[in-house]
């Protein structure tokens, strides 16, 4: 029976069973039947490739080696001599023997591409000698730290960042002292780079001490952060901004918000607020502060132009506005059109109707030259007459 290369780094398990041997001689002159051999020599083969396979994957003195950009790095084969043949490579890819002194490996001017694992076999026998696994990346800056509380009074918390990447691991530790007391910052679960701080008394004068401290492989970095616990009160934007027209008035607007769910007491810590709004056709900002109330009507809108509204908070007495909460936007009431006949219709329609009537034609009973000859003057005369007559008779 013979196992694939696969099967035989990893074996799965199996059954027990019944082994073929080579010759077996029963009790009542059985003769065993004999193996072919040639599945047996595959074993042989696979198993020495199994070998080689295991010795150039193994972790054997093995591990991470840090080096900053731009440095030279000088790599040893475990205990070979200087002049030992070796064969390095780096991520499973040969190396030139090039970057080669002796034994030693020496890589100048390392980046960020060269990061990766290192592995130095013992001649052609691929027996490994050494490994390690190189991360190149820089000393860490200086940390940038702020703090806030947007919950008071019952704490604040600290977030910080660094201002370019490292590209191997870092470790921040941060303290909090409140005059000579050292106070727990809870990390928070995320985001990771943050941690929460509970006041123990209120209204104190005494300031807190905030220091973060940053460290890698490479170097360490820090900064410290001094403040007053008035100074750091920073309400969250103001929640659900709502603006709508006012019906019948078209330069009206009416907008409402609620306080932002994380401040805890508006009752007994209540807020004002800052309203800003513009047409989008202009660049400036109006603005109205307000010190109660959670709403506010717009009356002096442009008519038919659609605004855009944002909302800012801050505690009455102490700390800073908060950022602008997400913008709306909202267009003043416009009177729908009426379907009215207008001036122009109704006198074109006049102008049809009077041209349309046509009047009989009216009879001149006496026209100077309308008619020539004694037939003419017969029909004027006789004309004359029936009128006479008529005036007679109304006499």
């Amino acid at each position: 029976m013979c196992w694939s290369l696969k099967e035989l780094i990893a074996p799965e398990p199996v059954q027990k069973q019944s082994v073929v041997a080579w010759g077996r001689a029963g009790s009542g002159g059985e003769e065993g039947t004999m193996a072919n051999p040639v599945p047996s020599a595959c074993c042989v083969v696979l198993a020495a490739v199994v070998v080689v396979y295991a010795q150039r994957h193994s972790q054997q003195d093995s591990h991470i080696q840090y080096e900053r950009v731009g440095a030279d790095v000088t790599m040893k084969c475990g205990s070979m001599d200087w002049d030992a043949a070796v064969t390095w490579t780096a991520n499973g890819t040969d190396i030139d023997d090039s970057h080669l002194n002796g034994s030693y490996l020496i890589l100048k001017n390392v980046d960020l591409t060269q990061s990766g694992q290192y592995s130095c076999y013992e001649g052609s026998s691929w027996h490994l000698k050494y490994q390690t696994y190189l991360r190149v990346g820089v000393p860490p800056k200086e940390p940038v730290l702020m703090c806030r509380s947007n919950n008071y009074p019952k704490g604040f918390y600290c977030s910080w960042h660094l201002p370019s990447p490292t590209y191997i691991p870092n470790s921040f530790n941060i303290s909090v002292i409140h005059g000579t007391r050292e106070m727990v910052c809870e990390k928070d679960i995320f985001p990771k780079n943050r941690c929460h701080i509970r006041y123990l008394q209120l209204f104190s004068t005494v300031k807190y001490k905030v220091t973060l401290t940053v460290t890698n492989a490479l170097g360490k970095n820090s900064t410290t952060l001094t403040f007053d616990e008035f100074a750091i009160v920073k309400p969250d934007p103001p929640e659900s901004v709502v603006a709508k027209p006012v019906p019948n008035n078209p330069r009206r607007l009416e907008v409402s918000w609620q306080n932002p769910s994380s401040w805890p007491d508006p009752e007994s810590f209540p807020l004002k607020f800052f309203l800003r709004y513009r047409p989008l056709i202009l660049d400036q900002w109006q603005h109205v502060e307000l010190s109660d109330g959670t709403s506010h009507t717009i009356t002096d809108a442009y008519a038919g132009k659609e605004y855009i509204i944002q909302v800012a908070a801050k505690d009455n007495d102490i700390g800073t506005w908060s950022d602008w909460s997400v913008a709306v936007h909202a267009t003043p009431w416009t009177e729908e059109p009426k379907h009215l006949t207008t001036e122009v219709q109704i006198t074109e329609t006049t102008s049809t109707s009077t041209s349309s009537f046509m009047p009989p034609p009216t009879t001149k009973i006496c026209d100077k030259g309308a008619g020539v000859g004694s037939g003419a003057v017969a029909v004027c005369w006789t004309a004359g007459l029936v009128l006479a007559a008529y005036g007679v008779l109304f006499i």
